[in-house]
């Protein structure tokens, strides 16, 4: 399927609906069904342990599959997380995050896929999320 959105159309889609993050996310590579997404990890992002946080490996999945979905269907910015599961495989190093999102079902009202999250410097992923995203009505 033809991707709907380039990778500049998805940045300025992302900087216009969620300023508040768009900062903290670089969009590495667009393929049909896919997308490589970095995040740039600081001190907000660290919990004790001297590791990245949970919740932060979780936020990286979301954007990164929304983005995913949306380079897809288009800029539906109601299109929400309806189910997301997320496994911690090792622990991060504290250094930038990179995401590899893949589309692996997308139909009328639902979009499911999975992210394999890895840590700069750690060759296998820390994280791997599967998550289905409810696809608005036109």
């Amino acid at each position: 399927m033809k991707p709907l959105m380039s990778k500049i159309d998805l940045e300025n889609f992302l900087e216009k609906e969620f300023p508040q993050v768009s900062n903290n996310f670089k969009i590495l590579n667009t393929k049909p069904n896919s997308l490589s997404m970095l995040m740039h990890i600081s001190d907000e992002h660290l919990r004790p342990g001297g590791t990245v946080s949970g919740p932060t490996m979780f936020l990286l999945a979301d954007v990164s599959f929304y983005l995913a979905t949306l380079s897809i269907i288009g800029p539906k910015s109601l299109t929400v997380t309806t189910n997301c599961s997320i496994n911690f495989l090792r622990k991060p190093n504290i250094s930038n995050l990179i995401s590899e999102s893949r589309v692996l079902k997308i139909g009328k009202t639902l979009s499911v896929g999975d992210v394999l999250i890895y840590s700069e410097g750690i060759k296998e992923p820390v994280a791997h999320a599967s998550l289905t995203y409810s696809i608005p009505r036109e």
